[in-house]
């Protein structure tokens, strides 16, 4: 008993996510036609972000219901929340539309709906090895007999419920790593190519400095070739003219 005391301790997150799912399923069912004002504070409410992952929860829908059916809740409550039906609260409407329209188009789309349907699938099979590791529990204390609360058909089907929410929040935490991985891998590419760019680039003005510079290089080489020649042939008139001529020869007079 202690064990079961000390696992069922209030103040948990689960505690808290339960109370909170709990309060918003017995609004929900009080106002099960909610005017417009409501239908927006529905889908604005605290944890919204949460609970409209799961695109049959945004439009108020079982999965089991056809596609037929999927499209007429959605114009009946696009129609509710439509921003030109909602002047005085227009922002806060277009986000509403906006949340039952993407909620529509993935339930629209075969393929997208199909992968919503697995996660219920999903949901029901670890709620249903949960439900059996409690009763296989209550086994090895020797209490076979004793009910669990996944007995009640409510409770079971709110097990479910709970846990497609956890699974679709999975979900999204995964997409956004994987996008998140996706845009460092873009930036670290565009920043290779950035300096590949600026390295040609930086070949490129060489170049052209080089072949622009090229004429200047062979004036400067012919000028100093030039320079050269005239250097020698000035040191060779002034080493001529340093040396000692001799004296003209003059006959002896008698």
């Amino acid at each position: 008993m202690s064990s079961s005391s000390a696992k069922e301790q209030p103040g948990t997150s689960h505690d808290t996510f339960e109370d909170f799912y709990t309060e918003v399923k017995e609004i929900e069912k009080r106002d099960s036609v909610l005017t417009p004002s409501q239908q927006i504070d529905r889908l604005l409410r605290p944890g919204s972000t949460y609970f409209n992952l799961n695109p049959f929860e945004v439009l108020q829908i079982e999965p089991e219901v056809e596609v037929a059916d999927i499209k007429k809740r959605y114009r009946s409550l696009s129609f509710l929340v439509h921003p030109d039906k909602n002047h005085d609260n227009q922002e806060r409407a277009q986000l509403a539309f906006d949340i039952v329209s993407r909620a529509y188009k993935i339930l629209e789309n075969e393929l997208t709906r199909k992968k919503c349907l697995e996660v219920y699938e999903e949901a029901k099979g670890r709620t249903d090895h949960m439900i059996a590791e409690k009763r296989k529990k209550l086994k090895k204390e020797g209490r076979p007999t004793e009910p669990i609360p996944e007995d009640d058909p409510a409770k079971y089907k709110h097990a479910i419920y709970v846990m497609v929410m956890k699974l679709f929040a999975d979900m999204e935490r995964r997409r956004q790593k994987l996008d998140q991985r996706d845009q460092e891998e873009r930036k670290r590419k565009r920043e290779t190519e950035i300096e590949e760019e600026e390295r040609v680039k930086a070949d490129r003005e060489w170049q052209q400095n080089f072949e622009e510079s090229r004429q200047s290089r062979v004036n400067s080489w012919h000028d100093f070739q030039s320079g050269a020649g005239k250097s020698k042939k000035t040191k060779k008139q002034k080493h001529m003219t340093g040396m000692m001529v001799p004296p003209k020869f003059k006959p002896e007079s008698r």
